[in-house]
């Protein structure tokens, strides 16, 4: 007896030593998807299945745009745009389920998430083609077609319906966020041990780097030149960093950020940055809008009020809040 679980201690080290030995590459590529850039990262036993683990990352990212893009005419989120205030119109189980986890965010954040500020789009652009400020007729005509209480859901048809003519859904907000997961869950699902998911600033990730090392954010302070002042770890968890430097119109010297308020219909002032932590990109995606638009105070007192979440907020003064999970030497 003595011999036979001398026996299994030995195979159980051997096991053990094998496991510890085994080595993992990493394999990374960066590629333009849903109008962003992507950066993909998987960490794989050798390159050729890091390889094609990234192009079925590629492929669920356009399955995921052709689902929600409302620029697509045969997308679904097109036919409900087309069909509002005509009809309910019925969709997969998957859209459905992620235009209900939105108005769910809407409802948490107070409205200032919400989908239906896509019938904004004809009155505020952000690619530099504004020369003149919105009327106030144009701005309240706008906002007349927003309004995610009027989004009618129907769980036993599964379709959706917009209440009034001329409104429209978008997923800008959180559709980047939400492909990230997607390839997450599909690379887990198909036992790739580790690796983050880069929509342009709403990362996903799980498992641990080649090294075994964690995951980490780079912090940088808004008064040190963009230098990295402190690392935070992300462990099976998200992360949404999002800044107005590249989308905003300036009238008369002010600068207005591309997240609009749903109930006012003009663009947010204030706040230059915001980094979301949270367990999804999707809802980490979502709530970095909700945080422009409420504000540094608000924004804070929502994000402490959720569990699991946090948030750091650079604004226009480059003086940086936080919420109370995170602990930051924001002195210089």
């Amino acid at each position: 007896m003595k011999s036979l679980v001398a026996l299994l201690f030995g195979i159980l080290t051997m096991t053990s030593v094998c496991g510890q030995a085994k080595k993992y590459v990493t394999v990374k590529r960066a590629v333009r998807l849903m109008g962003s850039p992507f950066e993909l990262t998987v960490v794989a036993q050798n390159e050729e299945i890091g390889y094609i683990n990234l192009q079925e990352a590629i492929a669920e990212v356009k399955r995921v745009e052709k689902l929600i893009s409302s620029w697509d005419p045969e997308s679904e989120t097109s036919e409900i745009n087309r069909n509002a205030g005509l009809k309910p119109v019925k969709v997969s189980y998957e859209l459905y389920k992620l235009i209900e986890r939105s108005i769910q965010i809407s409802e948490i954040t107070y409205g200032a998430f919400d989908i239906t500020v896509a019938a904004m789009e004809g009155v505020w652009k952000f690619d530099g083609s504004m020369s003149m400020f919105p009327t106030p007729e144009q701005i309240s005509r706008a906002v007349s077609k927003v309004g995610y209480k009027k989004i009618i859901l129907n769980r036993v048809e599964n379709t959706v319906f917009l209440k009034d003519k001329g409104m429209k859904i978008g997923f800008g907000a959180i559709g980047k966020g939400y492909a990230a997961d997607k390839v997450k869950e599909l690379l887990v699902s198909k036992q790739v041990p580790a690796g983050m998911i880069n929509a342009s600033g709403d990362i996903a990730t799980w498992g641990t780097k080649a090294t075994g090392e964690k995951w980490l954010i780079g912090v940088d302070h808004p008064r040190s030149n963009g230098k990295i002042f402190t690392w935070l770890p992300l462990i099976e968890s998200s992360v949404s960093i999002t800044g107005n430097l590249d989308r905003y119109v300036t009238f008369n010297g002010k600068k207005y950020a591309h997240y609009i308020d749903p109930k006012s219909g003009y663009p947010t002032t204030g706040i230059s940055k915001v980094t979301i932590l949270a367990k999804s990109a999707e809802l980490c995606d979502a709530l970095a809008t909700a945080v422009y638009v409420l504000g540094k105070e608000k924004g804070i007192s929502l994000i402490n009020q959720l569990g699991d979440t946090e948030v750091v907020i650079v604004d226009s003064y480059n003086q940086m809040f936080k919420s109370n999970g995170i602990i930051l030497d924001t002195e210089e």
